[in-house]
């Protein structure tokens, strides 16, 4: 084999392990996520909530009353601060209820951030429906702009007897990039 040939068969090495990084990207940016979703969906151990619900039954039922945490993180290095406003109340199912979460962004530029839900136990977010939710909706802020995000949801008056305290966490995300592509 002589240099030129060595040359060509070095270059479509290069080529090949280019289109195979690149493929793996694009798995990992388009492909995952509706994967990652559908695996969810289908056993049901994320702990996701769902999207917005409709108020049907305004019963209430009085006798009971259930636990709700909340707790806040943020992704990475978001440098929001970001907390609830409250750790936790008490509701008796059926109930609707509103509390706040504080963002603030500590930088020098405007950021947009995007907050992703959780519940725990998992086995209940069936019977956590979230009526308004600051979730619902990217969070643009100023540099140093700050704001309480009100959050109004409804523990079912079907939640299991077993269950007495739920923890609903929020992650946040730096999604500034993807907005302004947007």
């Amino acid at each position: 084999m002589n240099e030129q040939q060595t040359q060509v068969s070095h270059l479509g090495v290069v080529w090949k392990s280019l289109a195979v990084a690149f493929g793996m990207l694009v798995f990992v940016f388009v492909g995952l996520v509706p994967l990652y979703n559908l695996i969810c969906d289908w056993t049901g151990l994320t702990g996701r909530t769902a999207g917005k619900y409709e108020v049907t039954d305004t019963s209430i039922v009085e006798d009971r009353i259930i636990k709700v945490q909340f707790l806040a993180n943020n992704n990475g290095d978001m440098p929001w601060v970001f907390k609830p406003l409250e750790t936790s109340v008490e509701v008796h199912p059926g109930e609707a209820k509103t509390v706040y979460f504080h963002a603030k962004n500590n930088t020098s530029i405007e950021m947009v951030a995007q907050a992703v839900p959780s519940v725990s136990p998992f086995q209940i977010t069936e019977y956590f429906h979230k009526t308004e939710c600051f979730c619902f909706e990217q969070q643009p802020l100023q540099a140093g702009e700050s704001v309480d995000m009100g959050l109004q949801f409804i523990v079912d008056q079907d939640i299991p007897e077993e269950v007495n305290l739920i923890t609903l966490s929020y992650t946040l995300f730096d999604i500034t990039q993807v907005a302004k592509a947007n």
